[in-house]
């Protein structure tokens, strides 16, 4: 069925992070918000009418996910499009975020005190999930699509040699530069990785949302010996409020560890009936839908890159290869972090990440998982925010 990716849904009044607590991140609320990685798409149909028909069950006791309906649903996705080869379904776990899977994986591997090796910038919940947990950032750098996406590969060797460094976390594609790491990328990184011990942990919540030519490959299809992959269907099909997401971990003993994390230390033993619903709707009968939003978000990056260097050539963007996240550089402007955002919210009235929040304050973070008319007014509010 057919999604109008264009229409404008309010969703003030829903207590939405994004909308309905815009000042806690902007400090005021009369902000247009581009900011937390959910979109203002609507679910698909199918995902909607599978809920629904759910809901009409009068009764939502505790629910099972290991199951093969549940599992199987997961395999079937990863090998729909070719991008994952022989994926068992028992490699399949259930956790209520992708946060909570990193978090007990980094637990389980490493001891406290021990290092953390990820690609910075980087997802901001990452700096809280290393450091809260005390385990010490060990950051090798990731550049930017308008830097050529090159990575740190002597500084990666370097990290991985150090026996304190048990763990590598990698998001593919990369939040926020949305660097979409090749076949031969991958297999470097396993490759020093494996060589010194080192597990990776791939966050591949954006698996969906790649820009042609650039190709989505999971680390798993590169080896399943030191390394798991933690993602979910929420990014995608924009249903995070409805929680659940999974693991795949091929290795029987840390699966079997992290279960025991999951059901004895935690007592997750029964999975959101609504979240597992909808999964398993959208990785059944949803590939037109994913294939259309790609469309819609490549017109939006175009578009956005089209304004920038017409009207705000103080900014410098290039498309990203992946996620719906616009990282651009506003090094130009050669305004603080602290000027910039107080530009854009206080003059522009539009709430934009700002890069400092990743770990380079010289960029800022834009979702455009939006409709255009949002877009276009936000671009707007960013012309009067650098406009004299």
């Amino acid at each position: 069925m057919a999604t109008n990716f264009n229409k404008v849904i309010d969703r003030t009044g829903t207590y939405s992070t994004q909308w309905d607590y815009a000042a806690d991140r902007f400090g005021r609320a009369d902000v247009l918000p581009f900011s937390i990685s959910d979109t203002d798409f609507p679910v698909p149909e199918e995902v909607e009418e599978a809920l629904l028909a759910r809901l009409r069950h009068p009764v939502f006791g505790y629910t099972r996910w290991n199951h093969a309906d549940y599992k199987q649903s997961v395999v079937r996705w990863f090998q729909r499009d070719g991008s994952a080869r022989d994926f068992d379904p028992e490699w399949v776990v259930y956790s209520p975020s992708v946060i909570f899977s990193v978090a007990s994986v980094i637990r389980l591997l490493t001891a406290p005190g021990e290092g953390v090796i990820t690609c910075t910038p980087m997802y901001d919940a990452f700096y809280g999930v290393i450091e809260g947990n005390g385990r010490a950032l060990v950051p090798v750098c990731q550049a930017s699509a308008q830097e050529g996406y090159g990575l740190d590969w002597d500084a990666l060797e370097r990290a991985a040699r150090n026996p304190r460094n048990r763990v590598m976390l990698l998001t593919n594609p990369h939040n926020p530069t949305g660097k979409v790491y090749a076949r031969s990328e991958l297999e470097r990184i396993h490759q020093i990785c494996s060589a010194h011990d080192v597990t990776v942990i791939s966050d591949d919540i954006h698996r969906d949302v790649v820009y042609e030519p650039a190709r989505y490959t999971p680390i798993l299809d590169v080896a399943t010996e030191g390394a798991l992959i933690a993602c979910s269907s929420s990014k995608t099909f924009n249903t995070p409020g409805l929680i659940g997401s999974y693991c795949l971990i091929p290795d029987p003993i840390l699966r079997e560890r992290f279960l025991f994390e999951l059901k004895q230390k935690n007592a997750l033993s029964s999975v959101s009936i609504l979240g597992m619903e909808a999964q398993m709707a959208a990785y059944a009968r949803c590939d037109v839908y994913v294939s259309d939003m790609l469309a819609h978000l490549s017109a939006n990056m175009a578009h956005l890159r089209s304004f920038v260097e017409k009207n705000l050539p103080q900014l410098r963007f290039a498309e990203p290869q992946g996620t719906y996240l616009a990282w651009i550089d506003a090094s130009g402007t050669g305004l603080s972090p602290e000027e910039l955002q107080d530009r854009l919210v206080n003059r522009g009235r539009v709430g934009i990440m700002s890069g400092a929040a990743y770990g380079d304050g010289r960029y800022l973070r834009m979702n455009v998982a939006c409709p255009r008319a949002k877009l276009d007014e936000g671009l707007a509010r960013m012309l009067s925010a650098f406009g004299e």
